[in-house]
């Protein structure tokens, strides 16, 4: 009966801890496409105040 318990409970912990390194990984996404759509912005910026145009 107490392994049974221990057993849920490890369950219950590893589900939490699944869902922890999910959040992680979409947030660390997430951030890394916002911080390359700033970086591309930057540089078109750069590009258009160096004369360079979009034909």
């Amino acid at each position: 009966m107490q392994n049974e318990m221990e057993n849920v409970e490890n369950q219950n912990q590893n589900r939490s801890t699944l869902w922890k390194r999910i959040l992680w990984l979409v947030l660390i996404y997430g951030a890394s496409v916002l911080a390359l759509g700033i970086v591309a912005s930057l540089l078109r910026i750069m590009m258009t105040a160096a004369g360079m145009k979009i034909h």
